[in-house]
């Protein structure tokens, strides 16, 4: 397994390094489709900032999806463990769905409405635009993935209906699929 570490704000020495390679590593045993994994620590430039100065994230592809687990701590080590944590619970996750899946079929995805509201004039602004190729899949792996990322909401290319479409997650823990008519 391939992963690359690496530091913003921050420089990242042998042992935090190589720390963060075995961990990635070791937790990775739970999915046999993980190939490569980039690791990038952040450190909060702000004096005040005490706890939650060292921000880990990790992004990895499994199973043909992207993975992203971000946590901050004290230190660079607890923020890399409290990462791992959560990485491998999305990795077991990830494995008892798939699973899942392939002994029991296809599942629904409960189809809500949403309602849009006027936009304000004055509303707040755009300060940063995301670009991403969409490559057509199902709700069903749309609601994967956006349980992967740890969104909200998910916008994507509906396979079936070949028409873009966003899959939320309602209050009440149900999931919502908008499509355009």
């Amino acid at each position: 397994m391939e992963v690359r570490v690496r530091g913003r704000n921050t420089s990242v020495d042998e042992r935090l390094r190589e720390m963060a390679e075995s961990k990635v590593a070791h937790a990775g045993r739970f999915f046999d489709g993980l190939l490569d994994a980039d690791v990038e620590f952040t450190e909060a430039q702000n004096p005040r900032v005490a706890e939650g100065r060292f921000k880990a994230e990790i992004t990895s592809r499994a199973a043909g999806q992207i993975m992203r687990v971000e946590s901050s701590a004290e230190t660079a080590e607890a923020a890399l463990d409290l990462a791992i944590d959560k990485m491998e619970k999305r990795l077991r996750r990830l494995k008892e769905r798939l699973i899942e899946r392939s002994r029991k079929g296809r599942r629904e995805v409960e189809v809500g409405f949403a309602s849009l509201d006027d936009a304000d004039e004055d509303g707040p602004e755009i300060v940063r635009v995301k670009q991403f190729v969409m490559k057509p899949m199902t709700p069903e792996e749309a609601a994967l993935q956006m349980d992967l990322l740890g969104h909200s909401f998910f916008f994507f290319q509906n396979a079936e209906s070949d028409m873009p479409s966003v899959l939320y997650r309602r209050r009440d823990g149900a999931l919502g699929l908008i499509e355009p008519a």
